[in-house]
């Protein structure tokens, strides 16, 4: 019996993970969390570093698994200082642990001008956010050389609160327009997506973790990705069809955002799929199972 300690273990892709392993063999779980803290969940803020130290030296971990982060590009622009100690100084203690670190960080490494994008690819992040989970990833394996990076990029999943993903956030508006008659609402056909389910991220986690088990440690940067590109306007008209309402959407077909955002940041998932690791639940299949209790879901 190994043990994992999920950093991070109460949000959106935390939940799926701990999901995951605890159906797992061989593998014990310890969970930490900042606020959304209960049974079983040690109550861990990152920023501590002390705190931080203590909780590896008394857990004395395998295997660390962070998915604790500021990930709100908006809030990363407007307080850098907080995006910096989640996102950078957080990980550089957690790379003092006697144990394999796999950190989660983000396809907004990349500017979305040429993808498909590789591990190896030079990044060049367009905003705070992507320069913070950058900065992130070279603390971790400068400290670290053993340690993992697991790009990500949109994710979706079993959800508190519409706003955990940018993909069921967009199920009140979409909804709003069927019932109200109100003005269309507007949804990005800019920028492609590539929607990724929690599941399945926790599944190639599992497989990671089970590699790293059997002596075959997985380092430096790795990336997984769904493979079906789409606009938020794209993904709003699927939702509207799995809801069977009638919505009015308009097409916005320039960027808004006040924080920059790249256009196309598709990550190449091969270094995983020749290993054997990964799953894909098509995106109606897994968006029409989250939605199965519509309207009986929180309404904010």
């Amino acid at each position: 019996m190994r043990k994992v300690a999920i950093i991070g273990a109460s949000g959106l892709l935390g939940r799926a993970v701990s999901r995951e392993l605890e159906r797992a063999d061989g593998w014990q779980l310890v969970r930490t969390a900042h606020r959304r803290t209960g049974a079983g969940v040690v109550s861990l803020d990152i920023r501590d570093h002390e705190a931080v130290r203590n909780f590896l030296r008394a857990e004395s971990p395998d295997a660390v698994v962070v998915a604790a982060a500021e990930r709100r590009p908006d809030v990363c622009e407007n307080d850098p200082a907080l995006a910096r100690a989640l996102n950078v100084e957080a990980l550089a203690t957690i790379a003092e642990a006697r144990a394999w670190v796999l950190s989660i960080s983000t396809d907004y490494v990349f500017d979305g001008t040429s993808p498909p994008y590789f591990p190896d690819d030079a990044p060049a992040p367009l905003n705070a956010y992507g320069h913070s989970k950058l900065d992130g990833e070279r603390a971790l394996l400068s400290a670290d050389p053993a340690a993992c990076v697991l790009r990500l990029p949109l994710l979706y999943g079993p959800f508190v609160d519409w706003a955990e993903s940018a993909v069921t956030s967009l199920t009140p508006a979409i909804v709003q327009s069927a019932e109200t008659g109100s003005a269309p609402a507007s949804m990005d056909a800019w920028a492609t997506r590539y929607p990724t389910y929690t599941p399945d991220v926790a599944v190639v986690i599992r497989g990671m973790l089970d590699h790293h088990a059997r002596g075959h440690t997985i380092s430096g940067i790795t990336q997984w990705s769904g493979d079906e590109p789409m606009t938020k306007f794209d993904i709003a008209e699927r939702i509207a069809r799995v809801l069977k309402v009638d919505a009015k959407l308009t097409a916005q077909r320039t960027p808004t955002d006040a924080t920059p955002r790249p256009r196309d940041c598709h990550l190449d998932s091969g270094r995983l799929e020749a290993l054997g690791i990964g799953r894909r639940t098509p995106f109606d299949v897994a968006i029409a199972s989250l939605l199965a209790n519509y309207p009986a879901m929180p309404t904010q």
